[in-house]
């Protein structure tokens, strides 16, 4: 093996995608090409509503067609199979000295199968725990078992695991992942792009979502609780960017209690999406509880912090232990009448002053803790060290059959 690795990325999110995963991986990418890495990465042809950017200088990045559902996500078995499948083929015919498989589980099995085929290790990217996800979605039993068989695989052939918080972590354990090879490196958001500095786009109060609209987050909360104080208020608005699941059935809320006041801007670009939470009265964050995902702690509580923006987070014990210790909001129960009473609260901070006294202290928070420039130095640490731990054996290896050829000569 050279002096350098290569290293191949396989992932169904990759940038120009809007989504924390594809966040992560396009920081980790740039971060090990600027190493000197020799990056590949087996992605996707982004949706049509990506936006455009050029990727990172020193990255190569393959990208294939691949079926997608109504709102242009890879999300779903038959998507899932349609990146899987054709993955164990570009694999087999790509070169590398590790791999990096991102979640699902699917796609960490078949980079756990070709990376056995060609004696090469990998690294499982676990965000969060699927088996604990499709539980919560109310899978058959039988699709529950198979997803902890795969994970469960995944978990015991990756050579180091990379966890995105403590307890995730602890999930993965129970999993069956041996401690000494989880990594746990937190999250992080491009503090870069999500600044105080960001422009906003306009004078009016708002609250403003951003990210992914699915079941487990039911943000429709924030609609009906909106819809409590929408009198109180009348020049205030609720904007939403992004897209999920649940995104229709939004705008069907949203129409029924408060036509007029509630906006879906589509999926923008982070630059965008920055300016938005910058002149926005809070971002709203939510993790519905007891479904599976009470470990969960959004990236969008990050994106706010690094922006300056207070968060309003509704959820379990976990998000809003973050929001409450790290001063970065107010943290309430998941129901309507306490996510109304927060939004007063917040409406009054926006107009005496505290919003902005406040804002040097949640950016300054973000770029001390969760940069995600150093969280992707973390995870580039951990896959150069697979790779290294490679080197290392092919050396060994190497002079074990130079030492006995001597000896046969002589």
């Amino acid at each position: 093996m050279s002096a350098f690795p290569h290293v191949v990325i396989a992932s169904r999110l990759f940038p120009p995608e809007v989504s924390a995963g594809a966040f992560r991986l396009g920081a980790l990418a740039r971060v090990l090409a600027e190493k000197h890495a020799d990056v590949t990465v087996l992605t996707t042809k982004p949706p049509s509503h990506a936006p455009e950017i050029s990727d990172a200088e020193g990255v190569s990045v393959r990208r294939w067609p691949v079926l997608r559902d109504a709102g242009g996500n890879v999300r779903g078995y038959i998507q899932y199979l349609s990146f899987d499948v054709p993955l164990a083929v570009r694999l087999l015919a790509t070169r590398f000295d590790v791999a990096v498989a991102e979640s699902p589980p699917t796609t960490g099995l078949v980079v756990a199968v070709i990376a056995a085929l060609k004696r090469r290790r990998f690294v499982y990217y676990a965000a969060d725990v699927w088996t604990d996800g499709v539980i919560s979605m109310g899978a058959p039993s039988i699709v529950v078992s198979l997803m902890r068989w795969m994970e469960r695989i995944v978990l015991r052939k990756a050579a180091s695991i990379i966890s995105v918080s403590d307890e995730v972590t602890e999930r993965l354990k129970l999993l069956g992942a041996a401690a000494e090879r989880v990594v746990t490196v937190g999250n992080g958001i491009d503090t870069d792009v999500f600044t105080p500095d960001a422009v906003a786009p306009s004078d009016e109060r708002y609250f403003v979502y951003t990210g992914t609209m699915s079941e487990w987050q039911q943000p429709d909360i924030f609609i009906r609780a909106f819809a409590q104080i929408a009198d109180e208020a009348t020049d205030v608005h609720l904007r939403f960017f992004g897209q999920g699941a649940v995104e229709q059935n939004l705008r069907t809320l949203a129409s029924e209690l408060v036509p007029g006041r509630v906006h879906f801007g589509g999926v923008v670009s982070p630059l965008n999406s920055a300016s938005w939470i910058r002149g926005a009265v809070a971002s709203l964050v939510s993790i519905v509880p007891g479904i599976g995902y009470d470990f969960a702690k959004p990236t969008k509580t990050y994106a706010a912090a690094a922006v300056g923006t207070p968060v309003l987070f509704a959820g379990p014990a976990a998000g809003a232990a973050l929001v409450r210790d790290a001063g970065l909001g107010h943290a309430v129960d998941f129901t309507p009448e306490a996510v109304a009473d927060a939004m007063r609260s917040l409406l009054v901070s926006a107009t005496d002053g505290g919003t902005e006294r406040e804002r040097p202290h949640r950016s300054g928070w973000a770029l001390q803790h969760v940069s995600l420039r150093a969280v992707a130095e973390r995870v580039a640490q951990a896959v150069t060290q697979v790779a290294g731990r490679r080197t290392s054996k092919l050396e060994l290896i190497s002079r074990t059959e130079r030492h006995g050829s001597e000896r046969q000569t002589s």
